[in-house]
């Protein structure tokens, strides 16, 4: 068994950011942040990003929204900033409140400034494999860790549990894609015999959301095993009274896995580093634009 070290793969992709972005002067690439309520997390993922961006030489901005905001209201800044040529990237934090209508909102946002990779544009040019295409950010992290680590994916059986369209669906998507190359099969909430489908996979993706759902008996020996569940788990010892745990059960798991992404530490950097990418492409498809 072998750590696929998602710290380290993003430091990587970030410095490589980095030295790009010094030399584009007087282009300072900018994505701008859309965040609705104050639920902890999003504040949290959102401060991240931030802090990274500014890290890497980018600009960013931050645009606060109360809980109760309307579509319309929201609508109107998304519209401000699509017009903005300073502006290259636009994220809106999910989850968004009920009353919002996520697929409304993400589709507010102009496809060339699409760096979450969610609208119906940037997915439809995933299908069609459209050459710099915009990924979502944790779909296109796992790829970037298969290709760092060195993991064969042509002729591989991948098996993705979980059919979400933040990681499930992209992932698939970029799998099957040439170069690639991989054979998928999507699992989800009603797929028979589950652990009969897992146990074939040379390469298993676990994104459902659910502490240590997938145990040792539905892996293979020598699978490659990408974990990108974050679920919070009650833990005493600890000062914050939870701990972050995955959706396979690593310690069960690791010892058949020849390749394993821990939690934390495996997918969630890849996610911010894979966003930062998005927003520098997002710069320059502007700038050769302008030109």
């Amino acid at each position: 068994m072998a750590l696929i070290d998602g710290n380290l793969v993003a430091r990587q992709i970030l410095d490589e950011i980095k030295a790009c972005v010094t030399t584009l002067s007087p282009l300072v690439p900018h994505v701008a942040f859309v965040r609705v309520g104050d639920d902890p997390a999003s504040v949290s993922y959102v401060n991240k990003k931030q802090k990274t961006s500014e890290e890497l030489g980018m600009k960013s901005s931050l645009h606060l929204f109360r809980e109760d905001v309307s579509q319309e209201e929201l609508f109107a800044q998304l519209d401000a900033l699509n017009a903005d040529a300073t502006v290259h990237g636009i994220l809106v934090q999910a989850p968004l409140p009920a009353h919002l209508d996520a697929t409304l909102v993400f589709n507010r946002i102009s496809p060339k400034k699409d760096v979450d990779g969610f609208t119906t544009t940037s997915i439809g040019r995933l299908v069609q494999e459209v050459p710099g295409a915009f990924a979502a950010c944790t779909p296109a992290g796992i790829i970037e860790l298969l290709k760092r680590s060195g993991a064969p994916t042509r002729g591989k059986h991948a098996v993705i549990v979980g059919r979400s369209l933040i990681v499930g669906k992209p992932v698939a998507l970029m799998l099957v894609a040439k170069g690639l190359d991989a054979t998928v099969t999507v699992c989800h909430s009603r797929t028979a015999n589950l652990g009969a489908i897992t146990r074939e996979a040379d390469i298993l993706i676990a994104a459902i959301g659910r502490p240590r759902f997938i145990t040792a008996d539905m892996v293979r020996e020598g699978a490659i095993v990408i974990d990108v569940g974050i679920n919070r788990v009650p833990e005493a010892s600890k000062k914050t009274g939870y701990r972050l745990v995955g959706d396979v059960d690593f310690d069960s798991v690791a010892p058949k896995a020849a390749l394993i992404t821990p939690v934390p530490g495996g997918v969630g950097p890849m996610t911010v580093a894979m966003l930062m990418q998005n927003t520098l492409h997002a710069a320059l498809l502007s700038r050769n634009e302008a030109a």
